[in-house]
């Protein structure tokens, strides 16, 4: 019997740990760049790592769908969707979003690539709402929180925030930092 809760017990705290390097390993890598791609890139990047193990470790043959789905909404979800509300997202990070959410459905399914099923049925079978929805959702949430709040709340100001003056022709000039 003591052998049997030592071995349980060593199993989780593999589990436990490997979950620990891999949040370490996330909060490591820098999240800003000019672009604001990077952290779109580290989400989504975050987001396969974690489909991919559940696919792995929940087979979709195995398993009920329902189930797979719950874990998806409860594990996966939540590290893409992160402060999501402030992104920027263009048409190429949309693409990519929708691209990694329908390779987690499709096997989640059952499905490959050669049965002819489009992202639209597949997505009305697992009764899965797309992801870019549920960030436009998150999106005018916050809005709506920005525009509740009081007038000197740094987020209202900025929302409200017009520069004044104009910029100068041409090219900026070159500082000494640029070059």
């Amino acid at each position: 019997m003591t052998l049997a809760l030592l071995s349980t017990a060593q199993h989780v705290s593999d589990v436990n740990t490997s979950i620990f390097r891999s949040k370490c390993h996330l909060v490591g890598q820098p999240l800003f760049n000019y672009e604001g791609e990077l952290i779109i890139d580290n989400k989504l990047n975050n987001f396969l790592k974690i489909t991919g193990i559940l696919n792995n470790v929940f087979r979709p043959q195995k398993t009920l769908k329902k189930t797979t789905i719950k874990l998806h909404n409860t594990l996966a979800l939540p590290v893409l969707l992160y402060s999501s509300e402030t992104w920027t997202v263009k048409a190429s990070d949309g693409r990519r979003i929708t691209a990694a959410e329908m390779k987690y459905m499709r096997r989640t399914a059952g499905y490959t690539w050669t049965d002819y099923k489009t992202n639209a049925q597949i997505a009305n079978e697992l009764k899965i709402t797309p992801i870019l929805d549920k960030l436009l959702e998150y999106k005018r949430s916050w809005m709506q929180d920005v525009n509740r709040m009081p007038r000197n709340r740094l987020p209202r100001v900025m929302k409200h925030y017009c520069p004044s003056g104009r910029r100068n022709c041409g090219r900026p000039l070159k500082r000494l930092l640029d070059t």
